[in-house]
């Protein structure tokens, strides 16, 4: 018998070694002063800059005393297109950094996109983290804050806007929403009608600026208030997450423990979230999944 053939050898992995690095820079969403001493550095160092709008960016660099640095726009429609030169000027060895018009890039902003492409093709991807539209309106609404979720903006119209809100009426989270001057007072009525008009809102208008207005109250007198005058400026609504369900029959707590025992959740992990579904106290719940436990053993 003559010898085994052999194995064609296994070409090695390719691997992209990449110099560069890509920083998300956040910037002020109103005062100026905002811009941190890094952010200010880290925009002075860099090869390129990433900006929404390069009008923008330039008047912020030029409030902080930078000049001479390469600006190139990213927006909604060239993402796809730049997102591979700025990649060849990473691979090239370069420091991006990625700005937005205002608070934090890839936030209900251009950015995302290039982000993912940048781990991908092995860059390093960092972030000087600073302003944020979304939570300064959570920490000043008065509202829960150790739970919340972040919408960004609800779809304009049809199926997909009314499945969003129905799910905003039953969400216990805090919910954080982003809504343009023009279409506030129409968000705020169609979330009255959803969730009801006694649920609490606050709306976080111009933060930080001059004209800074935090509004809270209830969405029915919201959806009154902001009808009846003029709004203008950038907008977070707040919106208080949903009460707890009437407490369920302990015929019901057996059922959702039982779906959650057959879907492979432990005795505790099963009480913790069943528990926290139907509003009711974990030593309760996990009482009376003790015996459905044993009964299964």
């Amino acid at each position: 018998m003559g010898p085994a053939p052999r194995r064609p050898a296994r070409a090695a992995p390719s691997v992209v070694t990449a110099a560069g690095r890509l920083v998300l820079v956040a910037t002020p969403i109103g005062n100026l002063g905002d811009l941190s001493t890094r952010a200010r550095e880290t925009l002075a160092a860099a090869a390129l800059l990433c900006c929404e709008d390069t009008r923008r960016t330039r008047q912020l660099l030029t409030h902080a005393g930078i000049s001479g640095r390469k600006l190139v726009s990213l927006h909604g429609h060239n993402e796809v297109a730049r997102t591979q030169e700025v990649l060849t000027r990473l691979r090239a060895g370069d420091t991006v950094a990625l700005v937005t018009d205002a608070g934090t890039p890839a936030v209900s902003d251009p950015g995302a996109r290039l982000v993912s492409a940048a781990i991908q093709a092995g860059v390093e991807v960092t972030v000087v983290p600073g302003p944020n539209a979304a939570l300064a309106a959570l920490v000043v609404s008065g509202m829960a804050t150790d739970r919340f979720c972040f919408e960004g903006f609800l779809p304009r119209r049809g199926a997909d806007r009314r499945r969003r809100m129905a799910g905003l009426a039953v969400d216990r989270r805090t919910v954080l929403l982003h809504e343009t001057a023009p279409r506030l007072a129409a968000t705020l009525a169609e979330l009255a009608d959803a969730c009801g008009s006694g649920r609490k809102v606050a709306v976080a208008r111009e933060l930080t600026k001059l004209h800074e207005e935090v509004w809270r109250g209830r969405l029915g007198e919201a959806a009154a208030e902001f009808a009846a005058r003029p709004v203008m400026g950038e907008i977070v609504v707040v919106l208080e997450g949903a009460p707890a369900p009437a407490g369920a029959d302990d015929d019901e707590v057996r059922l959702a423990l039982f779906d959650r025992q057959r879907a492979g959740d432990t005795l505790r992990d099963a009480a913790s979230a069943v528990s926290a579904d139907l509003g009711l106290s974990r030593r309760h719940v996990y009482q009376l999944g003790l015996s459905l436990w044993n009964t299964e053993r």
